[in-house]
């Protein structure tokens, strides 16, 4: 079977030039845009310890949330296969970041999943449960991790 090339498109756009551009690094805001296709915009800025605005997505928030949806889909495919009727799907994922030094600027060092999930039938929690390892394995996002993506499900009858 060929391996398939899939390819994605975003557009980013700094909007925090407020007049002077970098002249010093209070001179300017973290603001951006991003936008996909025809989709609403997403409103960017960097983490609030990096003089970024609160009420904005950054890119840590927002790599959590990719990390946390693929896992998500990846295991509803698996359920809708093996039969089993998921009614609720809740995740309250956390990710830890290090700052660096003057060698590199930081990174992620550990994401836990922590997906509630309710089933239909109680006779099928402990499949439902070991479907997240599977969901785990072929999530595109975490395999493109350099950093332990761990889970800890919790599966619950409807």
């Amino acid at each position: 079977m060929e391996n398939k090339i899939h390819h994605y498109h975003s557009s980013l756009a700094w909007i925090g030039q407020q007049g002077q551009g970098t002249i010093s690094y209070n001179a300017y805001s973290r603001n951006f845009r991003i936008r996909v296709g025809d989709k609403p915009d997403l409103l960017g800025s960097s983490d609030p310890s990096f003089r970024g605005d609160a009420s904005r997505y950054n890119p840590e928030e927002l790599f959590l949330a990719s990390l946390s949806s693929c896992h998500m889909l990846w295991y509803l495919h698996l359920c809708a296969d093996q039969g089993i009727v998921v009614t609720d799907y809740r995740d309250e994922a956390q990710a830890e970041m290090q700052e660096g030094d003057a060698e590199y600027a930081g990174r992620f060092v550990r994401v836990l999943l922590r997906p509630e999930v309710k089933i239909q039938a109680a006779s099928e929690i402990h499949l439902a449960e070991k479907l997240h390892q599977q969901a785990h394995t072929r999530c595109f996002i975490a395999n493109s991790c350099n950093f332990p993506v761990l889970c800890e499900p919790v599966i619950r009858r409807n």
